[in-house]
């Protein structure tokens, strides 16, 4: 399949990556309708890129069946509206099993999560990933780089061997290590997604980051938008503007070595009215009197 077939996917990614929120009914199964509607509310903000099964998503809480059921409503509610990108991992049997379960669907291409295993070697990431690149060379894939270890050569060697590695999330929070990462792997060979959203997002588009993901999407669209915006104009002063006005919601975000990450973004949906708050574990709710502080956020950003 030649480079050229990939041309949708490296745009969708040069964009806003939203992560969706997997929504959960009361008696704590997906609420799919929910979710539904949580996905057209983005695609009606003007969200073309989403990523089911993502951390936001809450992708290690979820059971297999879940994983499945939250790729096909992200697919079918999308239709051509958006470019989706599914989250895989796990053992790689099940990584194939869902990247190849993503093909059957119609997913344009697949994330793949950072190894959870306590011993990652360099050469083993590469081969873990190229296992899961192979059975779906059709698919674009993108590995999701948390592992500040991980030389770019590696990435480089990735790609020689499977052609279909056209992007990479990069979730190491060190924007000169990224800097050099992606010039050690080759700055123009892949399209460089900025993995820790909006608050790194401007320092690592200024050493060649060209889309962001995002979990404040699901509340504020809109906001998200401005910032890339900004960013590819190469405004950073009125990119900084919505990084100030993101701040603090992000650094709520990120407190306790992030443990209220998603949690916090399902507050805000709440106080919105959008869905409930109800994380699983090891997530869980915030206390009550952290709540009003995230509701105002959400409110000032909604109108």
């Amino acid at each position: 399949m030649s480079s050229v077939t990939f041309e949708t996917q490296r745009a969708a990614l040069a964009d806003v990556v939203a992560i969706p929120v997997t929504p959960f009914a009361e008696d704590g199964s997906v609420a799919e309708d929910t979710h539904r509607a949580l996905l057209r509310r983005l695609l009606d903000g003007g969200i073309r890129t989403l990523t089911p099964n993502g951390n936001t998503g809450e992708f290690y809480a979820l059971t297999p069946e879940e994983r499945r059921l939250v790729t096909e409503s992200t697919v079918d509610e999308a239709g051509d509206r958006a470019v989706i990108l599914v989250g895989v991992g796990h053992d790689l049997p099940t990584a194939t099993a869902s990247a190849r379960h993503a093909r059957a669907l119609g997913a344009q291409m697949v994330m793949v999560h950072q190894p959870v295993h306590p011993y990652v070697s360099a050469a083993g990431w590469v081969d873990y990933h190229r296992a899961i690149a192979e059975s779906v060379p059709e698919l674009g894939v993108v590995p999701y780089i948390r592992n500040d270890r991980l030389p770019g050569a590696r990435l480089a060697e990735l790609a020689d061997h499977c052609p279909n590695v056209i992007g990479v999330k990069y979730a190491v929070p060190d924007a000169a290590r990224f800097a050099a990462f992606a010039r050690d792997a080759g700055l123009d060979r892949f399209v460089w997604v900025a993995g820790l959203a909006e608050p790194y997002a401007p320092s690592y588009f200024s050493a060649g980051a060209t889309g962001f993901t995002s979990g404040l999407v699901n509340i504020a669209p809109a906001v998200s938008l401005n910032m890339i915006e900004a960013l590819r104009s190469g405004d950073y002063p009125a990119a900084m503007k919505v990084w100030e006005q993101i701040r603090r919601f992000e650094e709520l975000r990120a407190a306790h070595g992030s443990a209220n990450n998603v949690t916090v973004v399902k507050e805000a949906l709440a106080a919105l009215g959008l869905c409930r708050r109800d994380v699983r574990p090891p997530s869980r709710q915030l206390p009550e009197d952290e709540r009003a502080e995230v509701a105002a956020i959400a409110a000032g950003w909604s109108i």
